[in-house]
């Protein structure tokens, strides 16, 4: 549930966040404007002007402290790569009733070199690990995210991603006939994997258009991940599934790390699991556009 969109001042004392981040920063930080960030869905967001420098500070209810924290990490992974520029994560912590996480301010724009996004992407996935899955579980928005290590990719992704989604749409009152196509998926799913092995590399992991910009040098810039290792082919599907990217984006990325020809399936199959999971944040219109992604995906696989 994403906080009303009023001042900062509505939710949490100033003087004691002040006082806090001075702790945690180890010198003092004095807060002279915090106004309101348009644009998150998850998190209030704001922008906290200092004396020296501005931060962007992410606000939200105390029970959702275990995800920024997970947040936090997840951009520090990306970070350690020195791949894509991110936001650095600086400080968390619980305030009243409400949970915090203070990250660099970058000034984004969103027109920028789609090519550098490409190939700085495909560095990021040259990250491989010997297993799919990471350390902790975390969350895609508010979902819950299961992670937990695997050496088989194809049965990650059967019951960690796709058996998840199915379980919370059924909870969440999903049609029968989506539930239905669902469970045929997943027995079937095996075909789409009979000449593909892929290696596990580290993913952002929620890769839409909403979730990446560039900086004022024109530098790209990623955040809000849902890190895993896993298939490089499910962020590149995510990059698809709300508007596509740039051609200079996919033709500079294809050109350091060429697609397996049954990408052209696949993606459509990784990308169910973001559409299920937009049901089961929003429901709505998304059952349907699940059910139909679902009865695409068997189409081919008979």
């Amino acid at each position: 549930m994403s906080l009303e969109p009023e001042a900062a001042s509505s939710y949490i004392d100033l003087k004691l966040l002040e006082a806090q981040l001075s702790r945690k920063i180890a010198g003092p930080l004095h807060i002279e404007k915090i106004s309101p960030v348009a644009g998150g869905d998850i998190s209030k967001a704001f922008k906290v002007q200092c004396k020296l420098k501005p931060f962007f500070f992410k606000l939200h209810r105390q029970s959702m402290y275990p995800m920024l924290q997970s947040e936090a990490r997840n951009l520090e992974a990306l970070a350690k790569t020195k791949t894509l520029r991110i936001p650095l994560p600086i400080a968390h912590g619980l305030i009243g009733t409400h949970c915090y996480l203070l990250l660099e301010f970058l000034d984004l724009h969103r027109c920028g070199p789609g090519a550098a996004l490409g190939s700085q992407l495909a560095r990021l996935h040259q990250h491989t690990e010997n297993y799919c899955g990471w350390f902790e579980d975390n969350w895609i928005g508010t979902t819950s995210q299961p992670n937990t290590k695997c050496t088989d990719w194809v049965s990650f992704w059967r019951h960690r991603r796709l058996a998840h989604q199915l379980s919370l749409a059924k909870d969440n009152g999903a049609p029968h006939t989506l539930l239905e196509h669902g469970e045929h998926l997943l027995c079937d799913m095996d075909g789409l994997f009979a000449n593909y092995s892929p290696e596990s590399s580290l993913l952002h992991g929620d890769l839409w258009s909403g979730n990446f910009a560039f900086d004022a040098k024109a530098r790209p810039v990623v955040y809000d991940p849902a890190c895993y290792y896993g298939d490089r082919e499910t962020d590149l599907a995510m990059t698809e599934l709300f508007g596509g990217f740039s051609q200079e984006f996919y033709s500079a990325y294809m050109e350091a790390l060429p697609l397996d020809e049954g990408y052209r399936i696949r993606k459509d199959f990784y990308n169910l699991y973001h559409v299920l999971n937009h049901f089961n944040l929003f429901g709505g219109s998304y059952a349907r556009q699940a059910e139909q992604t679902c009865l695409k995906v068997l189409s081919e696989l008979r």
